[in-house]
């Protein structure tokens, strides 16, 4: 079924029985549903398949933040008043229905009784420049851990999977349709120049900037030619992660903060058994506990605003861009959960690992286009 207007190219209407859950369904059921159906998308049904609410990507990783478990009922994350299309409606009256509401990226259409009729796609309503939005990645580091390799070679250029590092970052992007890259380059950086060079062997625009001394994860930002007109991703060059990065801009635009930072989460597991005690008594004992906590990803995005807080000279990291956001404006940063893969490739082992993994990489990959 399309949906269709004069002068206007046929609406798809995408099935949305493999995005449904139901009320016996928990959060880590929802995600699967999402992750398998690829609509970004979870719709939660009565036994008529009438629409009673909605959760999507973002909605749970906000729920994770504030302490949900993935077993629980999906119930606790669903929103109960989603926008809804009613069968046919015309493209005029679909594209005012979700305008200025960024958020939307899939919309359920149901019938008169309120059962879901399938699904409609928010950009083929009201299509975005999503490839506009530039992405830059930090190349210029030295890699001092993964020492001989880096002898010879930049750490975003060791292979993994038959292709650089940073070659597999770039493709990542480009799967989800972003396709203006600048690489932050340093040490060695005419080999990363000589194997990119403008980018069109990949399909995708690269440019460069180039640090003529340490400038760090942030500074390097003061050689962008000029100031974007859009949020960016900033993302270190040393990463492997199948975060899809649509979605990671569609939660920055939906929280209406200045910057993002990506966070993983990180267990440490105590090798011994843990004493309580207090004024000299025993008053417990805990066999080799486990402490989770978030860490750093090393993946953001930023809106334009956030360069004023750049100083215009000397070494600023990304954790001091925030820090100065956060001093200005408590609710001017917010965080992001990676629940997918991701390989911070740092260490020799950590490059081992990667390769190990690399297959599983490519698989869960969106397929590229035919210029790929």
């Amino acid at each position: 079924m399309s949906l269709s207007t004069k002068g206007v190219s046929p609406l798809k209407l995408y099935p949305a029985e493999p995005s449904f859950v139901s009320s016996e369904s928990t959060v880590i059921d929802a995600i699967k549903v999402i992750d398998a159906a690829a609509m970004q998308i979870a719709l939660y049904v009565d036994g008529d398949k009438r629409l009673v609410g909605v959760v999507t990507d973002g909605d749970i990783r906000r729920a994770i933040l504030r302490g949900t478990q993935l077993h629980d009922p999906v119930s606790q994350v669903l929103n109960y008043q989603p926008l809804v299309a009613r069968e046919g409606m015309s493209m005029h009256e679909l594209a005012q229905l979700i305008c200025g509401k960024s958020r939307i990226l899939r919309l359920p259409v149901v019938d008169g009784a309120g059962k879901v009729v399938g699904l409609y796609r928010a950009e083929e309503i009201a299509p975005q420049a999503a490839g506009e939005w530039p992405v830059i990645l930090m190349a210029g580091g030295l890699g001092s851990r993964l020492r001989p390799y880096t002898d010879s070679m930049p750490k975003p250029m060791l292979e993994v999977g038959g292709r650089p590092i940073l070659e597999q970052i770039i493709l990542q992007f480009k799967s989800h349709g972003f396709h203006r890259f600048y690489l932050s380059v340093n040490y060695m950086a005419e080999v990363i120049k000589s194997h990119f060079g403008d980018g069109s062997n990949l399909g995708v625009e690269v440019s460069y900037l180039e640090e003529v001394e340490r400038m760090g994860t942030a500074g390097s930002l003061r050689l962008l030619p000029t100031e974007p007109d859009s949020p960016f991703f900033v993302m270190n060059g040393d990463l492997l992660t199948t975060t899809d990065f649509s979605m990671l801009m569609q939660y920055h635009l939906d929280c209406g903060a200045e910057a993002t930072m990506c966070l993983r989460e990180y267990t440490v597991e105590v090798p011994y058994g843990v004493i309580q005690h207090e004024e000299g008594r025993l008053t417990g004992f805990q066999e080799k506990p486990k402490h989770q906590h978030f860490v750093n990803a090393g993946i953001y995005v930023l809106n334009p605003s956030v360069l004023s807080h750049v100083p215009a000279e000397g070494y600023f990291d990304m954790p001091s861009l925030f820090d100065k956001l956060m001093a200005e404006d408590p609710a001017g940063a917010t965080v992001y959960p990676l629940r997918e893969y991701w390989c911070d490739i740092g260490r020799i082992e950590d490059l081992e690992r990667a390769r190990n993994d690399v297959a599983k990489i490519i698989a869960r990959r969106p397929p590229l286009s035919p210029a790929a």
